[in-house]
Order: C-alpha cells, then sequence, then structure tokens
C-alpha cells in the first residue's frame, strides 16, 4: 500500500496564498485538517478521487454532500452535456426549470410549489424571508450550534457581523421541545418561523438523531402559534428519503430547504412550500443571473430520477451499516473506544475521552495518506456508487490506521 506524497499540491497552495487572503477558504480549507490531506483535486469517477499529484481516494466526504450518485454518473453527464451544447445561462430559464419544479412538487408530499437559487444559505434565508412576509412577524427560533448558512444572521464566525443581522432570534437546545416552548414563550406573539435541521449535525460534534416527540412538538406549536416550520434539509436532502428527511416520522414542515445532493455536484439549490405561503413567496425579492442555468436543472432532474429508479438511498443505508459495523469492530479489537452516530448513510465517527480530537486527526490523517478520505470533524458522506469492495478496502486501510492510534495514543 503506497503511502502518498504531495509536491504539486503544496505548490498550488503557496501560490494560492500570494493571490486569496488566507488561500483556500470556508469549510473546504485542508488547513483545518491534519497533514496528510490534500487541498486540491484533478479529477472524480463514481466513489473515488484524485488529488493533483496523482493520489487516489475513496470518497466519503462527497464534496462534503452534493455527490450523491457518485462523480460523473452517466445520466447526470449526459443529461448536462445535452443542455450546455445549446447554452444554459439565459435571458430566462429553460423548459428544465418547469420541470425541475414539477418534479419537486410531485415527490414531495406537503410541497405546492418550488423556488431555485444556487447554495444552501441562499435557500435558508428565502425561507425566513417567506416566513417573516408570511406572518408579519420578526422572530426566529433554531437550535443552538445548528449550521444553516454562511449569511450574516446564521454564519458562525463573528467577523463582519453587526449586532443587527443576528436580531430577531432565539436559540432552543435540540431535542429538547421545554426550551423551545420557553424561547416561544420569551418572543411572545411575535413568532414568525422555527428552523431545524432533520437530525443534529452540528461539526465537532456527535450527531443526533431527531427524537420523533420532538419533531411532532415543533408542528405542533407551530400550527398553535401561526409560525411557520422551517425544515433545513440542505444536508441530508435526498439521502434520508425522497420525500423529505422528516416523511418517515409523519411530521410535514411548512417549507423546506435544499442543495448539496440535489443535483450531483451541479450548482442549485431548492425551497419547496405549502399553498399558504405562495402569496408571501411571490412577494420576496430574491435573484441572480446564474439561478436559472439549465445544465444544472437538467442536472437535478437526471439526480433525482435515478434516485428513484434505482432505489439509492437503501443501498446507501446498506453499505454505510457494512463500514459501521466494520469500524466498530475493528476499534474493539485494538481496545479503542469510538462512537459512531448519525445516519449510516452520512456517518461520523469520535473516539472518547477526545476532546482535542487528537486521535480523530491521527486515524484520519493515516486514513487518507493510504487512500479512504474521512473527515475528523465533520459527518462524513456516502453515494451510491459506493460498493462492498470499497468498503473492504477501506478497513484495510482504517485497520492500519487504528494501529497507529493505538500505538501513538494508547488504550481508550
Amino acid at each position: 500500500m503506497q503511502v502518498h506524497t504531495y509536491a504539486r499540491n503544496a505548490s498550488l497552495c503557496e501560490r494560492a496564498k500570494r493571490v486569496v487572503p488566507g488561500g483556500v477558504y470556508g469549510h473546504q480549507s485542508a488547513a483545518q485538517l491534519p497533514e496528510g490531506f490534500p487541498q486540491f483535486f484533478a479529477r472524480g469517477q463514481g466513489s473515488r478521487v484524485w488529488d493533483v499529484d496523482g493520489n487516489e481516494y475513496i470518497d466519503f466526504m462527497c464534496a462534503f454532500g452534493p455527490i450523491v450518485l457518485g462523480h460523473r454518473h452517466e445520466a447526470v453527464e449526459r443529461a448536462v452535456t445535452e443542455q450546455q451544447q445549446l447554452g444554459t445561462c439565459f435571458n430566462g430559464p429553460t423548459e428544465y426549470w418547469v420541470r425541475l419544479a414539477e418534479l419537486l412538487v410531485e415527490i414531495t408530499p406537503h410541497a405546492d410549489w418550488a423556488w431555485f437559487a444556487k447554495n444552501g444559505t441562499d435557500a435558508t434565508t428565502f425561507a425566513v424571508m417567506v416566513a417573516r412576509a408570511h406572518t408579519g412577524k420578526k422572530y426566529l427560533l433554531r437550535a443552538r450550534g445548528s449550521y444553516h448558512g454562511s449569511a450574516p444572521w446564521c454564519t458562525p464566525k463573528p467577523a463582519g457581523v453587526t449586532p443587527e443581522d443576528t436580531a430577531n432570534q432565539r436559540f432552543f437546545t435540540y431535542n429538547d421541545l421545554e426550551s423551545v416552548q420557553q424561547a416561544v414563550a420569551e418572543v411572545g406573539d411575535d413568532l414568525a418561523a422555527i428552523i431545524v435541521t432533520p437530525f443534529r449535525h452540528d461539526a465537532w460534534f456527535d450527531q443526533e438523531e431527531v427524537d420523533p416527540a420532538f419533531a411532532h412538538g415543533l408542528r405542533a406549536i407551530c400550527d398553535e402559534t401561526g409560525a411557520v416550520l422551517i425544515l433545513d434539509d440542505v444536508r441530508a436532502g435526498f439521502r434520508i428519503d425522497l420525500r423529505g428527511s422528516w416523511a418517515p416520522l409523519g411530521v410535514a414542515p411548512d417549507l423546506s430547504a435544499y442543495s448539496k445532493a440535489i443535483a450531483n455536484g451541479y450548482p442549485l439549490a431548492a425551497v419547496v412550500g405549502r399553498e399558504v405561503l405562495r402569496a408571501a413567496a411571490q412577494e420576496v425579492f430574491a435573484t441572480g443571473s446564474f439561478w436559472f442555468a439549465g445544465g444544472p436543472m437538467a442536472a437535478a432532474i437526471a439526480t433525482i430520477e435515478t434516485l428513484r429508479a434505482t432505489n439509492a438511498i437503501a443501498h446507501m443505508e446498506r453499505i454505510g451499516r457494512l463500514l459501521r459495523e466494520g469500524l466498530d469492530a475493528q476499534a474493539r479489537s485494538y481496545g479503542l473506544r469510538i462512537r459512531q452516530s448519525g445516519p449510516v448513510q452520512m456517518p461520523f465517527l469520535t473516539f472518547e475521552s477526545d476532546q482535542a480530537f487528537e486521535r480523530s486527526f491521527t486515524f484520519t490523517a493515516e486514513a487518507a495518506k493510504r487512500g479512504a478520505y474521512l473527515h475528523p470533524w465533520h459527518n462524513w458522506f456516502l453515494s451510491a456508487a459506493h460498493t462492498e469492495e470499497d468498503v473492504e478496502t477501506t478497513l484495510e486501510i482504517t485497520d492500519i490506521a487504528f494501529q497507529i492510534v493505538r500505538r501513538v495514543h494508547g488504550e481508550g
């Protein structure tokens, strides 16, 4: 098993720092990762990616979620190519814009209309604006520590943000209905919306499945107060259930925000909503010159139709379960205590008594050097392209990584 080298990657990092403040920024900055992770990539195919030095990885990040069918999926690439040969960015949308809206309304029980943009932040911000326009109220409730995008109202970083940008918000604890009720009491009759993720997936923390009683409780509170229930399905959408990630619970939000996996790597976001919110959505002004481009719309239709036709979510669940079981068995064999949390198709692994993430950094760095791209502090993502053979190869790599964790950090 050849250990990777990164000469070209290092050169590009130095060049980038000279012309981009700080080099690569945001959640894709490898500066936040241990040594052994590449910053720059050259290509992808199926479940694999290659960095600029030619090193190959089994990809368990999938571009932080967008790749749900696998890199360069044939049906998606064919649909995009057909549209791009005709052009993709015009003075108005292509027919794909209407067809995609129709498809989302068809597959989503709580949706009567759809709206499109480019990023998850676009979608969550628009949803909050629609809720405020509809209710005429100002307060938004959201879970403490929950990520909803990088706009000033929700960014986790304070630089460049004023107190006014984050005003008119109150916070609750995920899965704690009493804390929600307390926040509702604080804002009185001025509650516009509650925004919530399908499960708790805050970075640096174990993931937490939603308590069905909590989800139903939020629905009841919104029904009682007239507030809008927004499901931020940007990260989980199209990996848990095509109808929406809370559909298995029997809880229907008023608005759902999507992005990431909707178009298998092509830039697109969507909001779907109930009929009662149509007028407010029509009144809110939000637009972008690239938001109506035909290529990503064609990609989204091909992605959703493929997910539906191939039962891809069930496949990701099966492969994710194999990976989870294998990692559990390996960790036990080396006397290492790990926690695996979240849906198996969006897994996260942490080590007990590892608050500084030293073990996680060692584990993922050693895996990356040998060809398995895992992440130390963010949840991972599976795609429909991952196979049993990928899991077997990954477990060969993680067996070595666990050995090194045990040698460097000891048992525990």
